[in-house]
């Protein structure tokens, strides 16, 4: 489980296609404490630690991962949102975050709002309804509040702090992000007898 709340921006080294493609990821982060299976949020994507060594770590992706998510399209050198998992006594900044992805969203549009960037974002059709304003969504591992929900789109604001640490400051219209819908949005809808996805 995580929080949302960013804690390295990484960058993909290499890209090893196979039975599940492998992903050596660069990173900050201290590989020696990273135990092996460890759980790391990659651009909102909880994947499991297969290999590590000084300045970077190893996961694989398996097809459905691909299908699901944008990390089929990183290439050598894609910027990646990192957060390691939550441990019982850490601070929860952001909101519980699964790392669960489930779709795909489009940046519709970017533009200046004070300091602050407004984004809005199409959701896909399935996953609309679980989208409220004020309420939480995870786009590329970062929690962000919804600021307000139209028909087919939504709307976030990213404060300069999440643009310097985060993907969002290279962030442009046509971009995609996964998208993971709130944990309360997903069990309110199971309790009602409606699938999130």
């Amino acid at each position: 489980m995580f929080t949302g709340i960013i804690t390295d921006l990484g960058r993909v080294r290499a890209i090893t296609p196979g039975g599940a493609t492998r992903l050596v990821i660069e990173t900050a982060y201290d590989t020696a404490t990273i135990a092996d299976g460890a759980s790391i949020a990659c651009s909102g994507v909880c994947l499991s630690v297969v290999e590590k060594g000084p300045g970077w770590f190893a996961v694989d992706a398996s097809a459905e991962t691909l299908a699901r998510t944008t990390i089929g399209t990183w290439r050598v050198g894609t910027p990646v949102n990192l957060e390691r998992a939550l441990k019982l006594g850490d601070e929860l900044g952001g909101h519980l975050v699964l790392g669960h992805v489930d779709g795909v969203a489009a940046v519709l549009d970017r533009r200046p709002d004070g300091d602050s960037l407004r984004f809005t974002f199409a959701a896909p059709a399935p996953l609309r309804r679980f989208i409220a304003p004020k309420g939480s969504v995870t786009l590329d591992g970062v929690s962000l509040t919804v600021n307000e929900v139209g028909d087919k789109a939504f709307g976030v604001n990213v404060i300069p702090i999440t643009q310097r640490l985060t993907t969002f400051g290279a962030l442009r219209a046509g971009d995609r992000v996964n998208l993971e819908i709130d944990l309360l949005a997903r069990y309110v809808a199971r309790l009602l007898g409606r699938d999130a996805t």
